[in-house]
């Protein structure tokens, strides 16, 4: 057991460095040769216009991701530090799955900040998958499942984006859709009739829920430049973020109102605010960049949070007893539903879309309409059929997923000792609670009194 993750670890990016070495350089923008060849300015370099989305999107894969997990009480470690494994694992691997699709030539794959925030996107659909079956599995399971769920992503986005020709600059689709639906679907797989046995443990506490608080803040605050990373400069990647900004906005209040009144005593639910807080990004990303208009954004936010709340309030419970899904950070309400919302959103705008409306603009956000080659009708229904090719890649490639990782060689923890950090981790003594604490004092005084 001892030598599972490390011989993994050591196995797999042994394979990374080796196919690095072989097939992957710069870019022209990121190459000293072939840059100054072709432009005189440095600062026409795609470096100074995404390397701040970047770094915003790579906090959120790292810090938003691994702290929203950190609500379960025994599991803060595991949700934090295998958050760090499987996305550094993940990203270097997506490089190459999405570099064979969409920067292969020359027979290199060709690399730049660009890649850098695909690669962090993909990341991000394999980190919702690992919210789905949190607690529940093993290192070595969460980098095979990272591993195969990187590989159908590229493909599904390729399919998506590039044979179909769908706009999903935020991802509703192929990051969400694809990452909640994988995963619900192998942890349906990995099923545990004796989960219960764990239960005292799949709970928060205060602090727990506080940090998980945290990674919320987080994803909130940069969603923005996480919609619009990798949409073109100017007007479309300035509309996406704005349209982001005030979807989260109405999201976050209709959630609180939700909260309120699915409540039987009208208290808010931490559970619901965490998450469904953040249920507006999600399903403006489709349509972030199209002119879905400021006030469009706020009523997409407004219902996604309200899916979201009453999602986790009365759909769990249902997933669970009788579909036999044990989602246990509830990513069908984050991001299963508020995706599957978003595609439709984005399938509605595109078919109202006119040169009217776009002018000029129709040329970034929907080019093939622009071109003639599609009426805002077929772009409508590609979008439309693109979300079934996501839901279909990802639930098939989950069951085949789920199958493969319920072999006993990948060290799955029991069903009595789930959500534990002990059995991966070195855990420092617990503090003592507030009456050992009264003991102590008390019997130090006594001695004191004796003496």
């Amino acid at each position: 057991m001892r030598l599972k993750l490390p011989v993994t670890c050591l196995i797999l990016e042994i394979i990374l460095i080796i196919l690095f070495g072989t097939l992957v350089q710069y870019n022209y923008e990121t190459d000293a040769s072939e840059w100054h060849n072709q432009t005189s300015s440095d600062y026409e370099n795609d470096f100074y216009y995404r390397y701040a989305s970047f770094q915003d999107v790579h906090v959120m894969i790292f810090i938003g991701f691994g702290f929203l997990m950190t609500f379960l009480q025994r599991y803060g470690f595991s949700s934090v530090g295998f958050n760090f494994l499987i996305a550094a694992f993940a990203l270097q691997w997506a490089t190459l799955m999405q570099g064979f699709f969409h920067g292969f030539h020359g027979g290199k794959i060709h690399v730049g900040v660009e890649s850098m925030i695909n690669a962090d996107f993909c990341t991000g659909a394999v980190l919702i998958s690992f919210g789905a079956v949190l607690g529940k599995t093993s290192p070595v399971q969460l980098l095979i499942m990272a591993m195969f769920e990187v590989t159908l992503f590229a493909v599904n986005e390729y399919v998506v984006l590039s044979v179909l020709g769908a706009k999903d600059a935020g991802g509703s689709m192929t990051i969400h859709t694809f990452g909640a639906y994988f995963g619900l679907m192998v942890t349906r797989v990995l099923y545990r009739p004796n989960l219960d046995k764990s239960k005292h443990r799949n709970s928060s506490v205060y602090h727990s829920d506080l940090f998980a608080m945290i990674g919320t803040l987080y994803l909130w605050m940069f969603w923005p430049s996480f919609n619009s990373a990798v949409t073109a400069h100017g007007d479309d990647q300035h509309r996406t973020a704005m349209n982001t900004y005030y979807s989260l906005a109405a999201c976050t209040l209709s959630s609180y109102a939700m909260s309120a009144i699915t409540a039987h005593d009208g208290k808010l639910d931490m559970v619901h605010i965490q998450n469904a807080a953040l249920a507006g990004g999600v399903a403006v990303g489709t349509a972030g960049e199209m002119m879905l208009t400021p006030f469009g954004s706020m009523i997409v936010g407004f219902l996604a949070g309200t899916i979201s709340v009453l999602g986790y309030k009365y759909l769990s419970p249902v997933l669970e007893d009788k579909l036999k899904i044990q989602d246990t950070c509830g990513i069908n309400n984050l991001h299963g539903m508020p995706g599957i919302l978003g595609a439709i959103v984005g399938a509605v705008t595109a078919a109202t879309a006119t040169m009217e409306i776009y002018g000029k603009g129709m040329e970034d956000v929907f080019p093939l309409v622009a071109d003639g080659t599609f009426t805002a009708s077929d772009q409508a229904i590609r979008q439309a059929i693109s979300l079934a090719v996501t839901l279909g890649i990802a639930l098939l490639g989950g069951l085949i997923v789920g199958f493969i990782l319920k072999l006993p060689l990948f060290g799955a923890p029991p069903d009595t000792i789930c959500f534990e950090d002990s059995i991966y981790w070195e855990v420092p003594g617990e503090e003592p609670s507030h009456e050992e604490q009264l003991t102590v004092v008390r019997t130090a005084e006594t001695e004191k009194l004796n003496n």
